[in-house]
């Protein structure tokens, strides 16, 4: 059986990227892209102004793990590559993810993911975020 590039190098390269300046809660996470210019090196930016830095991650949830609850304070849009990812997004309900489906997630509304499946849930996830802002935040172990 063949496996398809994307699935080897989630295989041999995913590491965890954990930060507390960047705000990362990912176990199983790799870093893809990020830039804050083009590939001919002109610098990105938003209409209206403002420096743009967008970042790219390949997030694996391994079957049974779950993040700790966080919000994110830039846009943040996702697709499943594989697997069904479960969002509690606490007093807002739940919302069921399934391979092949896009989704732009919630913004500054505190949530967690979990994986109830078999097998590995993988995302790619493209954050469009600004220049040093945290691209994820966790939530203080205290809080409701």
């Amino acid at each position: 059986m063949r496996l398809p590039l994307w699935g080897v190098v989630l295989s041999v390269c995913s590491v965890a990227i954990f930060s507390a300046e960047a705000g990362e809660i990912y176990s199983g996470s790799r870093e893809i892209l990020k830039t804050e210019s083009t590939v001919l090196g002109e610098k990105l930016s938003y209409p209206g102004g403002g420096p743009a830095e967008i970042r790219s991650l390949i997030i694996v949830i391994a079957p049974g793990e779950e993040t700790k609850w966080h919000k994110h304070p830039v846009p943040l849009y996702a697709y499943v590559l594989s697997g069904t990812l479960t969002v509690d997004y606490g007093d807002k309900g739940k919302r069921t993810y399934q391979s092949g489906e896009a989704f732009m997630e919630a913004m500054d509304q505190w949530h967690r993911g979990q994986n109830d499946g078999k097998e590995p849930v993988q995302l790619v996830t493209v954050f469009l975020g600004g220049e040093n802002r945290p691209i994820s935040v966790p939530r203080e172990e205290s809080r409701p």
